[in-house]
């Protein structure tokens, strides 16, 4: 079994992978004043049995490394994945300082489409790899390699997120596009083939920024889409009509039990459910309330 969770941050990401091998991942960073404790708290104590532990960096985005120095504190980030970049900000949060701090150090291992790590992708007889894969950066890409340089210029680092997924052999397939932008997607649409996916994580939060491109979407095929904590009046509902969706707004946090051809998933709003999932009557746990079964 492994377990994917999205926290329901507010207008952020933030969520972890407790892998079903000796690994976890944390992916991006969106903690407050009032929230960090608990969130990383919680972290401790699904990572206390795992030694393989990464932090996987979309992009620097404030709401993506919102108090990651704090993190770092309370959790040292040992292996720092991220795209090898130069982003700069007039603002330089503690959160930004971390991050730099972090993706200039050995620490970090730069991530690019098809990219190979122990035990990120490749097993051996000491443990089992964990399941994710780089689909995106290409970086010799004229379009990434514009993205970079707006970056260190200091505009918006959205277009170096790159693009990787979690597979469990024989299971489940979760995806997630940090903050790329429409516009962005439809110039490099044709440059990557997209594997069928069960869980789509909607890019920038669901907004419609941040359009996943129908082609995309019809290699795809995901059963369910996630749309983020942006506005509502920023969502695109419309862009993801003939897929079933859960509203992070409004379901809160959002946790897949993953075992073998079913993913069980549970919200930890009581009042929010959907039409589209089986029902095998579980029970309520993690603080959340079952919702129901999707079965792959």
């Amino acid at each position: 079994m492994s377990k994917v969770k999205s926290f329901s941050v507010g207008n952020g990401d933030m969520f972890y992978i407790k892998h079903n091998s000796d690994n976890f991942t944390t992916i991006d960073c969106c903690l407050s004043d009032d929230n960090k404790e608990k969130i990383v708290n919680e972290l401790k104590k699904e990572s206390k049995y795992k030694n393989i532990r990464r932090f996987i960096s979309t992009h620097p985005d404030e709401d993506h490394i919102q108090k990651l120095d704090y993190l770092d504190e309370k959790m040292p980030i040992v292996n720092f994945y991220c795209v090898k970049n130069e982003a700069n900000k007039s603002d330089i949060t503690p959160g930004f300082k971390k991050y730099c701090e972090l993706r200039d150090s050995d620490k970090a291992f730069y991530v690019s489409k098809g990219c190979e790590r122990k035990w990120m992708n490749i097993s051996d007889e000491t443990r089992g790899a964990a399941g994710i894969n780089f689909q995106w950066p290409i970086t010799d890409n004229p379009d990434y390699k514009e993205a970079l340089i707006k970056a260190k210029k200091g505009e918006s680092p959205n277009n170096i997120s790159p693009i990787f997924t979690y597979k469990l052999e024989n299971g489940a397939h979760f995806i997630w596009m940090g903050d790329l932008e429409n516009e962005f997607m439809e110039k490099i649409k044709n440059e990557i083939e997209l594997p069928s996916i069960n869980i789509l994580f909607a890019p920038h939060h669901g907004r419609k920024s941040g359009k996943v491109p129908k082609e995309w979407m019809e290699q795809m095929n995901p059963n369910i889409v996630i749309m983020g904590e942006a506005p509502s009046k920023n969502l695109d509902y419309a862009a993801y009509n003939n897929y079933n969706k859960i509203t992070q707004n409004s379901a809160g946090d959002i946790v897949f039990d993953c075992i073998g051809s079913k993913i069980h998933i549970y919200v930890s709003n009581e009042n929010y459910s959907v039409d589209f999932l089986e029902n095998d009557n579980l029970p309520h746990k993690y603080d959340c309330y079952y919702l129901g079964t999707l079965y792959i």
